[in-house]
């Protein structure tokens, strides 16, 4: 035990998780509000080892939205636009899935497909840009739609959710994304996000695309309006559904950014609160597998980090994001795969290349690198024009 731990008052809450016991709502609400942020990370690092060893993930994956259009007003979003709006957006399926041959140039295995709620884009579209896409590589996995676009395109095709999710694994989905979530309690949800699906809403899709056999992610909004004990709420959920299901393949905390909405935020996420809640995510969520400190919003260094508090993975090389940086990060538009793995090996981590799934594709040894491990290669021509006028 470290000499943090023998003094610390978080005592009986590291003895717990040795001996493999379940922690409960209240040890989790100290585990937040206590000021020894490394006794936290102590704790969170050990189970993290128990879990993974001393692997540590990044998938080489391409981050694409189909439109910004929107039929919502939630109050946190910088990236939804009306049709009135002149920097609204919206993409063909060829144009989709011309920056999916372009990116499959960086060896990409997995597409990150989201939008906004469209307000007159047919079914067959979603359906048609799945099929597109598989059409270009059928090796690409599909990661795409949040839970409340599930729901919309269920209302769309007339179907269930059910019969909805059905139909899109079957034009090629491989994986819902986790976003949406924000924070479940509902009191918060309606401050900043109203109108949009309930929390029951959010969970019941993930619940009906894990009963089919699908894997998902699952995330939490952090640093904005929603209390210490707020947050242990939507953990409890998630893993009370975790419980139920084993479909979440990781979890994604992700860091509110301030700027271009309407939710009045004096203190924003510091470096403290986000390793507090990828520290306390990791040994409350005792049934998770995966802890991601996703660099968009923490930018790499801090995620780096994170690595020794509870995560164990680094998300991908994403290659153009619009959500997170249209509300203010300021985090590049796209990592290198060799920028990744320096960084995981300065953290004294073996790098893993993984898929959608968590699975492995390749481990990189002590005596080897990645192509561009200066993290300083030049992205293909045709890729470095869409960026700059992304």
């Amino acid at each position: 035990m470290s000499f943090s731990l023998q003094r610390s008052d978080l005592r009986d809450i590291y003895e717990k998780v040795v001996a493999s016991e379940r922690i409960g709502d209240d040890d989790a609400l100290r585990l937040f509000e206590s000021k020894d942020l490394n006794a936290v990370g102590a704790i969170a690092d050990f189970v993290r080892q128990r879990k993974v060893g001393d692997r540590a993930s990044y998938i080489i994956n391409r981050y694409i939205n189909y439109s910004n259009y929107c039929i919502l007003s939630c109050q946190f979003c910088a990236f939804a636009r009306k049709k009135r709006d002149a920097d609204g957006f919206q993409l063909t399926v060829e144009e989709i899935a011309q920056k999916a041959r372009e990116a499959l140039h960086l060896g990409i295995t997995e597409l990150h497909i989201v939008g906004g709620l469209h307000p007159n884009l047919p079914f067959d579209y979603y359906t048609g840009m799945l099929r597109a896409l598989k059409a270009v590589d059928g090796r690409l996995q599909l990661k795409c739609f949040t839970a409340i676009e599930a729901l919309h395109l269920a209302w769309l095709a007339r179907k269930t959710v059910k019969e909805t999710l059905l139909e899109l694994r079957a034009a090629g989905l491989d994986s819902l994304t986790g976003g949406g979530a924000e924070i479940f309690r509902k009191e918060v949800r309606s401050q900043i996000a109203r109108g949009k699906e309930s929390a029951e809403e959010y969970l019941d899709v993930h619940r009906t695309w894990h009963q089919l056999g699908g894997r998902s992610t699952c995330t939490m909004l952090y640093g904005h309006v929603e209390s210490l004990a707020d947050r242990v709420d939507h953990l409890r959920q998630l893993r009370a559904l975790q419980d139920e299901t084993h479909g979440f393949t990781g979890f994604v905390p992700l860091a509110y950014q301030p700027d271009n909405n309407k939710i009045p935020v004096t203190t924003l996420p510091t470096g403290f609160d986000s390793l507090r809640t990828i520290a306390v995510s990791r040994i409350y969520l005792d049934n998770f597998d995966h802890i991601t400190a996703y660099w968009v919003g923490l930018g790499l260094k801090l995620a780096q980090v994170a690595l020794s508090y509870g995560a164990d993975d680094l998300h991908g090389t994403i290659v153009e994001e619009h959500i997170f940086h249209m509300a203010g990060a300021s985090s590049p538009q796209a990592q290198t795969e060799g920028a990744m793995v320096k960084a995981i090996r300065e953290a004294g981590r073996v790098p893993v290349q993984r898929n959608t799934f968590y699975e492995t594709v390749k481990v990189l040894d002590e005596h080897q690198k990645a192509e561009d491990a200066s993290g300083v290669a030049p992205l293909p021509a045709v890729l470095e024009k869409n960026l700059a006028t992304a």
